[in-house]
């Protein structure tokens, strides 16, 4: 049973000096997802991991202001706002050059299994939850929630959506507990290998009763 008194954890929006650590959260929480295996080639599958996290996730989400993480960096939460403005020439071009590293010979198949989950998307402007993760030592202590709920607060507030696509049940199933539902499913493209879960969060009214999830 959760201790009421307990104190929740502080989550704040990253900043540029986060990165590396919020890359490395990531980095230690995706080598058991399913994903990650089958989007990044073996060899050098861990450095090719923590680039990933520190491009996407960390710098765009960091430069965006879309990024949020508990004080300690041990879970983070990376989104896209509905009204995301381009992303910078300089660090665009430091994405183009280094995606197509980091996936290798798989990059054709990801992007093209990650528009298969589009359709699944509302078609007005929402948030995008590009990725999420704790490390494996604070787990089962409310982090993961904790890190999202700044964003599924601003989309009460707002009245916009929030979406994510996964692709773990178990991901699916934790995501239910703070109000998504599955809009979609579907399988990875060209090798149909892994299932693919697109995910919605209709914003709730203030007057909903909204005790926010533990994860």
């Amino acid at each position: 049973m959760t201790d009421p008194t307990a104190a929740r954890p502080i989550v704040r929006q990253a900043t540029r000096s986060d990165v590396p650590r919020l890359a490395a959260t990531l980095a230690a929480a995706y080598p058991d997802y399913r994903w990650t295996s089958w989007a990044l080639p073996e060899d050098g599958r861990k450095q090719r991991l923590s680039r990933w996290a520190e491009l996407w996730s960390g710098l765009v989400g960091v430069e965006a202001g879309t990024t949020w993480v508990t004080d300690d960096c041990a879970a983070v939460a990376a989104w896209t706002a509905p009204d995301a403005a381009p992303v910078a020439a300089d660090l665009q071009a430091v994405i183009d050059r280094d995606l197509p590293r980091v996936f290798g010979t798989r990059q054709p198949v990801v992007l093209a299994s990650e528009r298969l989950g589009a359709p699944g998307r509302p078609e007005e402007p929402h948030w995008w939850l590009t990725a999420v993760g704790t490390r494996p030592a604070s787990r089962h202590r409310g982090l993961g929630a904790a890190v999202l709920q700044p964003v599924l607060d601003r989309c009460d507030a707002d009245g916009v959506p929030a979406a994510a696509t996964v692709y773990t049940s178990t991901v699916v199933r934790w995501l239910q507990r703070s109000g998504f539902a599955v809009t979609r499913s579907t399988r990875t493209a060209v090798d149909h290998e892994l299932p693919i879960w697109t995910l919605v969060r209709q914003p709730r009214s203030w007057s909903t009763d909204r005790t926010p999830a533990g994860a």
